[in-house]
């Protein structure tokens, strides 16, 4: 199977200068290398900016490829990133929990998890880059492939269902148990920093445990994705830069939500039933293809009927 994509060379290095000018401009700029607590109103500003600059770039893309490649294919394409990036933007709220999850456990102050998940969007675009390259790699070659990927996120999707109300023990996590029995650890936080010399010998701060923890998160995290993008669309353009504006609105979301976290906790059991939908929808491709459109309302409003429901729970509790 071959795979095409409507992404010239030109395409790709438009949005690559994009997206590290963006990064630098939220990292030198607007205050990102300084130690503070981000206000809601700021993550809110944020997180709308990032939507906002999502569905330009959508319009863009449309506008682009109904000039040059025609209007049926603009269409597709565009409604191709809306869905991506709605499902990827859903399936990164699970990773918002988790971010708190283990800032809450290593009693992270707030001031400085602005730093750590800087780095940790670093790092998952990076590695979502690897992860789609090679995903695309392997769907042109093996195209029996996306029927494991469907497996997965149905079990996936499933084992989410069943364990969505438990929270996982840091405390027995083997990773954390060989950083700390091989590397030597500061007792307290020293500012942003996630190393510091004591008498000529490096000593690592709890700051660095987390940033590896995130960084794993983000690992674990990018498995269920990429298979999931892959459900809608294998043209490795759309897969990118779906992916890529998702990521990029993630730190600004963990902020938005990170105090009402228990606002939303039905959301969980609605990331599961999109994982088993996009899943199946892999699965039965041989025998009926769901319109782009369908899967882009299923997805809206399984996400939209959690967040009421959560809502709507925490409120009557309240």
């Amino acid at each position: 199977m071959e795979l095409t994509s409507i992404g010239t060379p030109l395409m790709w290095g438009g949005f690559i200068i994009f997206v590290l000018f963006m990064l630098a401009l939220d990292l030198y700029v607007l205050g990102g290398r300084h130690a503070h607590r981000v206000s809601p109103r700021e993550a809110l500003g944020w997180s709308i900016a990032w939507v906002t600059l999502a569905l330009i770039f959508n319009a863009l893309l449309w506008w682009y490829l109904d000039g040059n490649l025609g209007r049926e294919i603009a269409n597709d394409k565009a409604l191709e990133f809306l869905t991506g990036y709605l499902i990827e933007k859903s399936l990164s709220v699970d990773n918002v929990f988790v971010f708190l999850m283990i800032f809450t456990f290593f009693r992270v102050p707030a001031e400085y998890q602005r730093r750590v998940l800087i780095y940790g969007v670093l790092g998952a675009i990076v590695l979502r880059a690897i992860m789609i390259l090679a995903g695309a790699y392997l769907v042109a070659k093996f195209h029996w492939i996306l029927y494991l990927f469907g497996i997965f996120l149905v079990v996936t999707g499933f084992k989410m269902l069943v364990f969505a109300g438990q929270e996982a023990d840091l405390e027995r996590n083997p990773i954390l148990k060989w950083l700390r029995g091989h590397l030597r650890i500061t007792p307290e936080y020293h500012g942003e920093k996630f190393w510091v010399m004591k008498n000529g010998v490096r000593w690592f701060t709890p700051l660095f445990l987390v940033l590896i923890m995130i960084e794993i998160s983000d690992l674990i995290f990018a498995v269920d994705s990429i298979p999931a993008i892959f459900a809608i669309t294998t043209d490795p353009f759309i897969v990118f830069t779906s992916n890529i504006f998702a990521i990029l609105g993630l730190r600004a979301l963990y902020f938005l939500l990170a105090d009402m976290a228990d606002r939303f906790h039905l959301l969980k059991y609605g990331l599961a039933l999109i994982l088993v939908f996009v899943g199946v929808k892999m699965l039965v491709v041989s025998f009926y293809k769901v319109p782009i459109g369908i899967a882009l309302g299923v997805v809206g409003v399984i996400l939209v009927s959690s967040i009421l429901a959560s809502l709507l729970a925490t409120r009557k509790r309240d």
